[in-house]
């Protein structure tokens, strides 16, 4: 039967309907510039925890798809995310002077979220993290990926996690308060608020859900933003709405694939410049002065 709801279609409605007030007295020429985890970035737009882009691109020019992006992220200053791969590729990645959170799927083997652990501190990884939402599929119960099964991550089982690690271990995939307030339990040092591009039906919209998990987690680290974020208005309604960052993945692989890691740098340099803009059209001097205040729901 064709399904009558999408996901990301619901997430890109809610973006849409948030408008922006217009302020233009007092404005300044806005700086961008954001601190996560020790270190300065020249931007919050970070790019998404992308997997197997050799599959995509890369492969002609005898160059990982992965470590092309890495380097774009490198060339503009900002945060790049990355999820399935070998260690051999996180090397590589890291190698390019990149400042990357390593995200690991829940495999069923325990042990090979530890090791992955291990082998990003060893290199030098700005974080790691787990991508929660992927521990089932419609077909068989238990997903599998890349030949790889996966199982749920209990609560106990994260805050082991959390304690093994030097690192910040940023949850990704949550889009619930209890699971918000579980990641404060167990003493994750983030979490993206995601649906992972419609893992399931009528999720609610990331931002929709964004205040209420803000409120609960009360401060205790910093909150991303994933799912359908295109531009830096988009950005923008994030983080008047209390993200620290946000991951974008769809706009960077055309460009990844057609100019390598100068398409991913001017990617992100030009949503970042969109969001400039508009933190200049509503006052916004920088990412401290951004808030909700300049929001309004349509």
């Amino acid at each position: 039967m064709e399904r009558l709801t999408s996901s990301d279609a619901i997430t890109r409605q809610y973006l849409d309907s948030l408008l922006v007030e217009v302020r233009h007295l007092d404005a300044v020429k806005a700086d961008t510039g954001m601190e996560l985890y020790g270190k300065k970035f020249s931007t919050p737009v970070m790019t998404a925890a992308l997997s197997h882009l050799n599959k995509f691109c890369g492969i002609e020019s005898g160059e990982n798809g992965m470590v092309r992006m890495a380097r774009g992220a490198f060339l503009m200053n900002a945060v790049c995310f990355t999820g399935m791969g070998s260690t051999d590729e996180l090397a590589a990645m890291i190698d390019t002077g990149a400042s990357v959170v390593k995200i690991i799927k829940t495999y069923r083997d325990r042990e090979k979220i530890t090791s992955r652990i291990r082998h990003a501190e060893e290199h030098g990884a700005l974080a790691v993290g787990l991508d929660i939402d992927h521990a089932f599929n419609r077909q068989t119960g238990y997903d599998v990926v890349e030949g790889e099964e996966m199982r749920p991550m209990t609560t106990a089982e994260l805050e082991e996690l959390c304690r093994s690690t030097k690192l910040p271990l940023v949850v990704k995939g949550v889009l619930s308060v209890q699971d918000a307030v579980k990641c404060v339990q167990a003493g994750a040092g983030g979490i993206v608020v995601s649906h992972h591009n419609g893992r399931i039906d009528c999720a609610m919209p990331p931002l929709a859900m964004l205040p209420e998990i803000l409120k609960a987690v009360d401060g205790a680290f910093p909150v991303f933003v994933d799912c359908s974020l295109q531009s830096g208005l988009d950005v923008f309604r994030c983080l008047a709405l209390g993200a620290k960052a946000c991951c974008v993945g769809r706009p960077i692989m055309k460009p990844l694939k057609e100019q390598g890691a100068e398409g991913v740098r001017d990617v992100l340099s030009g949503i970042t410049e969109d969001l400039r803009y508009t933190m200049g059209m509503t006052c916004c001097r920088d990412l401290k002065h951004i808030d909700g205040s300049v929001l309004h729901r349509l």
